[in-house]
């Protein structure tokens, strides 16, 4: 056969080389060690939030070693393209504070190894198949569906592996007059790979996860052009990985079983291949069974986690806590220290997969969110609050500042507070310091009488100086608490209650739900430093009010 022959009836219109791609993207000039990895989504649905574990993996490689790491869009197979779900995906890793080099962007495409979208790069497979015709390790194939689903029926009745190769494999060895005849006839041709490969053969592979593993070799002639002469996602990442010196590739484990036939195809172009970090699904607890997160499941999507006020940093941190072994030591060693001087390693990670638990991620989140400075946790609060309540967001940006000293009460110092899991707490934690949102949320205990509780609350009244130390202020309620028959001690209450009709705790936690309208709120003294003088005492009057009437 004259493949050369072959390779021009085919691709009468492909006039380029190889040769001119590969003069077009030439090796980077990067550093001794640089990898060059990057995230290559289908734009086919919303985004899994199991994605964000090969997108971490592939920016920390890229970024600790001073290499690239970019956004490529696989968008070849158009019929199961969802409008705007390239812009989702450029949005969810931007919340998330995941940053590409080059690639596809919302205001185009940044970077010299473009375009980034496999849609706009047909005419550079058709390059690289011509190629590979004109070498003989490819040929057209005139298979209809129903003779292929024929093949696939007689294959199953003879529990022999379905696909396309051997005494099946029709026109494989086809002469070039038969081909000739169903091209002037117009008959429509995909363009498959002549696989050299037997099933009765192994190949040994080294994988940076799971190690060195033995697979079996690809004998099936898989198709690298549909009808359309748009590429297969395996041809087209091939040649995409390789025109963009890909130096690692990081993918789910589900791609183990293709993996054969891709090292051939790079074989068969003469690429290095990437070296490959096959990773295992991210698995959800059922019960007392495991499952795979599907996107039947709310926590699947990655919008999700935005709506429901995660913060970028809280999940990031936790995604860290999965992927490396050792993270959550260095965290405690290094509770202030910035994610980036964390030397990442393939080495501390799992072969075996990552079990997903939202009350890790939640703990994960109250401890992130309690190291972060009140002017940061602000910023996140109002972002969230312009999307989701826009009401609050106004309140929050009338007095900055204001909400602010709130959110700075007990941060910083070794223990400090976590009231804060997600943005979403933000408005409730804070809503009784606003007029607007102020509500007596629970009553006082029963077992004392409301006489007492009037009389504590108005004897504070008289003695209240916005101006005392806390050391002073506590020392008067002390007092109040004595006058009334409260023991003005904690452990001399506890000593002899029945001689008390309660303790200094309990004049306090009047205070508070005056004040407050909870039994559970910051420190007390630094809420009123906060609330000022007036709006303590019209609080307070208020209530006496509502307990005299």
């Amino acid at each position: 056969m004259d493949y050369n022959y072959l390779a021009e009836l085919l691709f009468p219109n492909i006039t380029t080389l190889p040769a001119e791609f590969e003069e077009k993207y030439p090796p980077r000039i990067l550093p001794e060690g640089a990898k060059v990895t990057r995230f290559a989504p289908s734009p086919t649905g919303f985004v899994h939030f199991g994605s964000l574990f090969p997108v971490l993996v592939s920016e920390r490689l890229a970024h600790q070693s001073g290499g690239v790491f970019y956004l490529r869009i696989e968008d070849t197979d158009s019929k199961r393209e969802v409008v705007g779900a390239e812009t989702d995906i450029i949005r969810a890793y931007a919340a998330f504070g995941i940053a590409f080099d080059e690639g596809v962007t919302l205001d185009g495409e940044h970077g010299d190894y473009g375009p980034y979208r496999q849609s706009e790069r047909t005419h550079i497979y058709q390059t690289y198949a011509k190629q590979l015709v004109r070498e003989g390790k490819a040929y057209p194939c005139f298979c209809t569906a129903e003779e292929l689903d024929a093949i696939r029926q007689e294959q199953e009745s003879i529990k022999a592996v379905t696909g396309y190769y051997g005494p099946w494999a029709k026109y494989r060895d086809a002469g070039i007059k038969e081909i000739e005849a169903l091209l002037k006839d117009g008959e429509p041709f995909v363009l498959r790979f002549r696989s050299e490969g037997s099933s009765a053969r192994k190949i040994k592979f080294k994988d940076l996860v799971r190690g060195s593993i033995e697979i079996t070799e690809n004998d099936i002639d898989h198709v690298l052009l549909k009808s359309d002469g748009v590429p297969t996602y395996h041809f087209a990442h091939a040649v995409d990985d390789h025109l963009m010196r890909t130096t690692h590739v990081v993918r789910g484990e589900e791609w183990l079983s293709s993996l054969p036939f891709h090292l051939q195809l790079f074989s068969a172009l003469g690429f290095k291949p990437p070296k490959y970090l096959h990773i295992a699904q991210l698995m959800k607890k059922e019960g007392d069974s495991k499952k795979k997160l599907s996107k039947r499941d709310n926590s699947a999507a990655l919008s999700y986690y935005r709506g429901a006020g995660y913060i970028s940093e809280c999940v990031v941190e936790y995604v860290m806590t999965l992927l490396n072994s050792n993270y959550e030591e260095w965290r405690m060693a290094n509770p202030d220290a910035d994610l980036d001087e964390f030397k990442f390693s393939v080495g501390k990670m799992s072969a075996s997969g990552s079990l997903f638990d939202f009350d890790k991620l939640n703990d994960v989140s109250k401890n992130t969110l309690s190291r972060l400075s009140a002017e940061k946790v602000y910023s996140y609060a109002l972002d969230y609050a312009q999307e989701f309540d826009p009401s609050f967001a106004q309140v929050l940006k009338s007095d900055p500042d204001y909400a602010k000293r709130i959110l700075a009460i007990g941060r910083g110092g070794k223990k400090p507070r976590k009231d804060l899991t997600v943005m979403r707490d933000v408005k409730p934690y804070m809503s009784f310091f606003y007029d607007e949102y102020f509500a007596l949320e629970t009553d006082y205990p029963e077992g004392f009488d409301k006489k007492d509780i009037r009389d504590a609350l108005s004897r504070f009244i008289d003695a209240f100086d916005i101006a005392d130390t806390q050391e002073v202020w506590f020392e008067k309620i002390k007092e109040i608490s004595s006058e009334l028959g409260f023991c003005p001690e904690v452990k001399l209450y506890k000593k002899n209650p029945t001689a008390y009709k309660g303790h200094v705790g309990d004049v306090c936690m009047f205070l508070r739900i005056a004040i407050t309208g909870r039994t559970n709120s910051p420190d007390i003294y630094e809420v009123m430093q906060i609330l000022g003088a007036d709006r303590v005492k019209a609080r307070i009057f208020a209530e006496i009010q509502r307990l005299a009437g």
